[in-house]
This record gives C-alpha cells, sequence and structure tokens, in this order.
C-alpha cells in the first residue's frame, strides 16, 4: 500500500512541479504520510506539514439547523400566549426551555408576565440557525458570532493535517532501496561501491539497550545487609534449602511432637528421604536433653525416633542454620569467641496462600552470642537495629518458643494503620539448645527475626504479596520501582 501511494506521489510530481496540497490526491491520510516518509529519508522530495483548523457544525448544532435555536423556539411557543416556566419546560424539555429563556431574554425577544413569560416582539429573525445552515453549506461563519456558537457548544473545531510536496535533489520516478547496514557479504562482493546507503540519522533516539533490574524485595534486603554491616555483623552462609529434622528442629529443642513438625505445616523431602550427616556425639547429647533433660532442666520426658531426626525438610527458618554456625563456633580451634552473624534468606512452609501469606518467603535474622548477655542487651539491640530502619517506636510483648526463653514479640505503632502491628520476633536462647553444644555456660545468645517480604510491601506501598511475588508479577513494575532508603 505504501509503495503503491509513494509511486503516485512521484508519478504526480513528474508532470507537476509540486504539490500544494496532499489532500487533493484522493489518497488515505495515513498512507500519504507513510509514503512521503520514506520518499523525504531518499532525498526524493521536499516537505512542508501544515495544519488546517475549520468550525463544523456540532450535534446540538445540527438540531438547530432543523428546529431552529432555542430562543427562537421559545419564542415560537409563546405566540399562542403567556405561560409559565413549568409549561414552557413541558414542551420544550427542560434544557432546550432554559437555555431558550437566558437567550431570549438576552435578545430582548421575551418578557414577564406574571408568574410567567410572553412574547416581547411580534417577529423575529433566527440568526444563529441562518448561520449554521450556511456553514452547512460550506460558507464560513461570521466572525463576529464564531466564538459565541462555539461556546454555546454548537460548533466544534475541526483539525486538518496536511502536507505540501516538492521534487528533492535525487528526484526520480524509480524508488531506489537504500541498504541500511555495510554487510560482510558486500565486501566480499564489491558490492559497497556501487550501492546506495540511507544516511544516518544522528538527531534520530536510540532504541533502549535492555537491561536487567533489582527486584524490590532485592533493593530492600541489600538495605537490610547494610544495616547489619554497620553494626558489625557478618553474614552466614544460607545456600542449603534442605535441611535435617536434626538442625531444623532437635538441635532448636523443639520436640518431636511439636505441631510445627506435622505435614500441614512442613514440606518434607520425598528422595532422598533421610540423612545421617550429623555430628554422633552431639545428637547424643540433644537427644539426653530432650529425653530425660539436663543443664538444669527436665526435657520433654519423651519418647525420641531417630527416624525422626533423620528425615530431609525444606527448612522452615534459617534458625537452622543460626544452630549449626553456634556449634561450630563452640568447637572451632581456640574455643568460642563472642560474635554476631545474619542470615537473609529463603525459607518455606505448607501454608494456604492468600493476600499476605506465601508458601515460601524470605526470613532476616539477627543472631549475637557473648559472654553474660542480658534481656536488657536484646531490647537494646532492638532499639537500634529498628531505629536505622526508621522504626524508633517499639513495645515488647512476651512470648513463647521453643528455643529461647524469655521470647518477645516486637511492635510498633503503625501510623497509616492507627494501630499496633506485630514487626518481628525475638528472644533468648535456652541452655538447654546451647550447652549441648559445648558453649561455655556463661555465654548468652540472643536472636530476633522478621520477614523480608512485610516491609518491603510497606516501602513500596503493596497490599497483596502475589503483586510483589509470583508468576503474576509484571516485569515493568520490576524494572520501574525505585530505590529504597531507611
Amino acid at each position: 500500500m505504501t509503495s503503491q501511494v509513494a509511486q503516485t506521489i512521484l508519478d504526480f510530481l513528474d508532470q507537476n512541479a509540486s504539490i500544494p496540497d496532499t489532500r487533493t490526491l484522493g489518497l488515505d491520510a495515513a498512507a500519504v504520510r507513510a509514503a512521503l516518509t520514506s520518499l523525504v529519508d531518499k532525498q526524493m522530495v521536499l516537505m512542508e506539514s501544515h495544519a488546517q483548523e475549520e468550525a463544523v457544525l456540532s450535534a446540538e448544532g445540527e438540531e438547530v439547523t432543523e428546529k431552529g435555536s432555542p430562543e427562537w423556539r421559545l419564542w415560537q411557543v409563546l405566540a399562542t400566549g403567556p405561560q409559565t416556566a413549568k409549561q414552557l419546560q413541558s414542551t420544550l424539555g427542560p434544557d432546550t426551555a432554559k437555555v431558550g429563556q437566558l437567550n431570549a431574554f438576552k435578545k430582548k425577544w421575551i418578557k414577564k408576565d406574571g408568574d410567567g413569560f410572553a412574547q416581547a416582539l411580534s417577529d423575529v429573525p433566527d440568526q444563529v440557525r441562518s448561520d449554521l445552515q450556511a456553514l452547512k453549506n460550506g460558507q464560513p461563519l461570521p466572525s463576529t458570532v464564531a466564538s459565541e456558537y462555539r461556546k454555546r457548544k454548537l460548533t466544534a473545531i475541526k483539525r486538518t493535517a496536511y502536507q505540501s510536496v516538492s521534487k528533492g535533489p535525487k528526484f526520480s520516478t524509480k524508488i531506489a532501496k537504500l541498504e541500511t547496514d555495510l554487510t560482510a557479504e558486500m565486501l566480499q562482493s564489491g558490492a559497497w561501491k556501487t550501492a546506495e546507503f540511507k544516511p544516518f540519522n544522528f538527531d534520530a533516539e536510540g532504541m533502549p539497550p535492555a537491561a536487567g533490574a533489582l527486584h524490590p524485595l532485592l533493593k530492600v534486603r541489600e538495605e537490610f545487609r547494610n544495616i547489619f554491616f554497620e553494626m558489625g555483623f557478618s553474614e552466614m552462609p544460607t545456600n542449603q534449602f534442605v535441611e535435617s529434622c536434626f538442625w531444623n528442629f532437635d538441635a532448636l529443642f523443639v520436640p518431636q511432637q511439636h505441631p510445627a513438625r506435622e505435614l500441614q505445616d512442613t514440606f518434607y523431602v520425598k528422595d532422598p528421604a533421610s540423612t545421617d550427616d550429623f555430628p554422633e556425639d552431639y545428637l547424643a547429647k540433644v537427644r539426653k536433653v530432650h529425653e530425660s533433660g539436663g543443664y538444669g532442666s527436665i526435657g520433654y520426658r519423651s519418647p525420641w525416633k531417630q527416624s525422626d531426626t533423620e528425615r530431609l525438610v525444606l527448612r522452615t527458618h534459617t534458625t537452622a542454620i543460626s544452630a549449626n554456625m553456634l556449634y561450630k563456633l563452640a568447637n572451632q580451634p581456640g574455643g568460642f569467641k563472642p560474635t554476631k552473624l545474619f542470615s537473609i534468606d529463603r525459607v518455606f512452609r505448607n501454608e494456604a496462600v492468600d493476600a499476605t501469606h506465601l508458601a515460601e518467603f524470605h526470613q532476616v535474622e539477627g543472631v549475637v552470642a557473648d559472654y553474660n548477655l542480658t534481656l536488657g542487651d536484646l531490647i537494646g539491640f532492638m532499639d537500634v537495629f529498628f531505629a536505622k530502619m526508621g522504626v524508633k517506636n517499639l513495645r515488647f510483648k512476651p512470648a513463647f518458643n521453643p528455643y529461647t526463653e524469655p521470647s518477645l514479640e516486637i511492635f510498633s505503632y503503625h501510623a497509616g494503620l492507627g494501630k499496633w502491628v506485630e514487626i518481628g520476633n525475638s528472644g533468648m536462647f535456652r541452655p538447654e539448645m546451647l550447652e549441648p553444644m559445648g558453649l561455655p555456660k556463661d555465654v548468652r545468645a540472643l536472636g530476633w527475626g522478621l520477614s523480608l517480604e512485610r516491609p518491603t510491601m510497606i516501602k513500596y506501598g503493596i497490599s497483596n504479596i502475589r503483586d510483589l511475588v509470583g508468576h503474576k508479577v509484571p516485569i515493568e513494575m520490576v524494572e520501574k520501582s525505585a530505590a529504597v532508603r531507611f
């Protein structure tokens, strides 16, 4: 289609010096623009663009040409005698009666008569109708009334674009195909010597290069990492998603009968289903403290199954890594040394998916191990850590965790929601967990954790977690999400 239109333009120019108005060709306007763009690039024609504005009748204007203006129609109704406003509205309709009354009074065609209106003149010309009929027949409106009719929405402005065309420096009736790239084949054959190339447009905008983008979760994750590093923490290796029940539960003093171990809460691995890769001497101590107690505890006094501790699971928390790291610290050459550790990684829970829950999410966890730590140190760490996030108004509520005592839930006042919301969990690791590892009796470890998804949703104003994570998340959202700063 475009090539045919281009040929028509060239053939017309071959017989004429120029085309003052491309509309006279009777061709599709869009096809003419496309053809001219191509011909201008080849320098075969020169083109100038023009825009023309003209007044055309609106739907209301068409009605006036048929029935008369509202003021004239109202004046005509009053020819039978005075009428009230309600009678006029019943006859003409509310809108026509209102507009007609306003303009008829303005032109002094009608007057008040008691509670109604009456004719003030015996004969009036409907100039509005005459002007609009003339416009419909191709005559321009008088400049004195053009603006008024446009305000009354009797006319509208129609804008028309057209082009004027003349011959270019490389005019020809034959359209040559210009090469856009210098190829290896041209160089080998020598065809480049006679080929005509399309001029390079240095003013054209290039195509934006495809580039990677960090997901909002990764942006918030990086801010958390910076906070931990500022506080002197070291990052734990957390690339092991599959854990044994020993490290995920038993080493944390979680009883084998705990509801969290049920299939409805935990994902168990089918193949391989179990492992025996853990320290036997440490396992024996853990088993003893579970069954009969020790280190000041009476234990759970419940049966222990070796098969349960050997089962493999998708880790339900990164605290399994923390337990493994504390065990290594207790048994490293030179003995225990105070440490501060953190991790941010994925965990898995067998939960129903809804607006705020997924079967997998990210856990942010911090652990501090040192001599003679107290609950006050834990609260102090919480105040400093969350203050770096911009959260300064904290409250703590006693809670229960199998592996921490005392345990505290962390709350912050949410101004937007107008209430206190839980933002994390924390506690002091129990002696039944720490001392079987071989840590000295006066070593205490405190820890706290929170999800990565919730603060990310708050920062980016996302109410449904499925709009943040999942296969339906648009790539455009990821690319355009601004960097976050706490």
